[in-house]
């Protein structure tokens, strides 16, 4: 999985992060780097969309939070993936 969109919903709905922090769990959950650019565009269109929201903050770090409607469409978007893998696999399995 590559799609920015979703490996950034996936991060947060670990909890919340700062884009540092994301991009780190990023790189973990999936071995997938976000430049930052890739990374603020893809926040940028996820507080737009309401799917994420900003936080307050003592320092100059941004931590972010996963809304119900961004959780609600992660859901959705993970099981779609899930059931074209399943498809896929089992494809494969009967080539």
């Amino acid at each position: 999985m590559s799609d920015p969109t979703l490996l950034v919903l996936a991060s947060l709905a670990g909890g919340d992060k700062h884009g540092y922090a994301i991009m780190e769990d990023i790189q973990t959950l999936a071995g997938v780097r976000l430049g930052p650019g890739t990374l603020y565009g893809a926040i940028t269109r996820l507080e737009e969309r309401g799917w994420i929201r900003a936080l307050q903050s003592a320092d100059r770090r941004q931590p972010y939070r996963l809304t119900a409607d961004g959780r609600r469409y992660l859901q959705t978007e993970l099981r779609n993936l899930s059931q074209v893998a399943k498809i896929g696999l089992r494809r494969l399995e009967d080539a």
